[in-house]
């Protein structure tokens, strides 16, 4: 679980503001210029920091731009380190993880989040990064399970494969998400949509199963 900010250090919680300045900042102008036309400078003028303090924190403007996808992900893969695991119940770890990340971020988290993916959705060059990243934190999770739980689980295959079943109804319900433009875009209807999307999955795994 996150530390409370309150209880971290002055120095800690001074770096915890100016990574969120530069976050909101740079997709603040991301989201009025377009991605590409706003300079890494330009950023880092309006924090009134210098690119040094920027680079500590992150490593490109693709970097700042997906934070919070990397933040979710983050917490996602902490929690997946330290959760209970047993070979029979992986799915549920996999989504029981994905709620209990959700849970951590902070504040105004998902209005970043809705901000950053429509972002990447016309960026070509966010969206690479995205999926490469995506494909980074799969890899990660399967290495953690697979060591965590050797000899009692199926091969790196299954562990991915069955990783990818609750990928694929998590971007199913942020597709619902983001297309409700007439409703509330808030995490309580993130966290509905998540569980009609995973109340589908045993349904397609039964389907999948006739054509075995």
């Amino acid at each position: 679980m996150q530390e409370d900010p309150k209880e971290l250090p002055l120095r800690e919680r001074k770096k915890l503001r100016t990574r969120q300045d530069l976050v909101d900042t740079a997709l603040e102008l991301f989201t009025a210029r377009d991605f590409t036309a706003v300079t890494l400078d330009e950023i880092v003028d309006a924090v009134e920091v210098s690119k040094r303090t920027f680079f500590r924190t992150f490593t490109s403007k693709e970097d700042v731009a997906l934070a919070p996808e990397k933040e979710l992900w983050a917490a996602y893969l902490t929690d997946i380190e330290t959760r209970p695991l047993t070979g029979e119940h992986l799915l549920g770890a996999y989504k029981d993880a994905l709620f209990a990340a959700l849970e951590q971020m902070t504040d105004g988290w998902e209005q970043r989040f809705l901000a950053s993916r429509s972002l990447a959705d016309r960026t070509p060059t966010l969206t690479a990064h995205s999926l490469r990243h995506c494909s980074e934190v799969s890899a990660n999770v399967v290495r953690i399970v697979a060591d965590r739980l050797a000899g009692q689980v199926p091969g790196h295959t299954e562990l991915r494969l069955l990783l990818d079943l609750m990928l694929a109804a998590w971007h199913c319900a942020l597709e619902a998400w983001t297309a409700s433009h007439t409703a509330r875009q808030d995490r309580p209807a993130l966290i509905r949509h998540m569980h009609k999307a995973f109340a589908a999955i045993p349904a397609v795994a039964a389907l999948a199963a006739q054509d075995s």
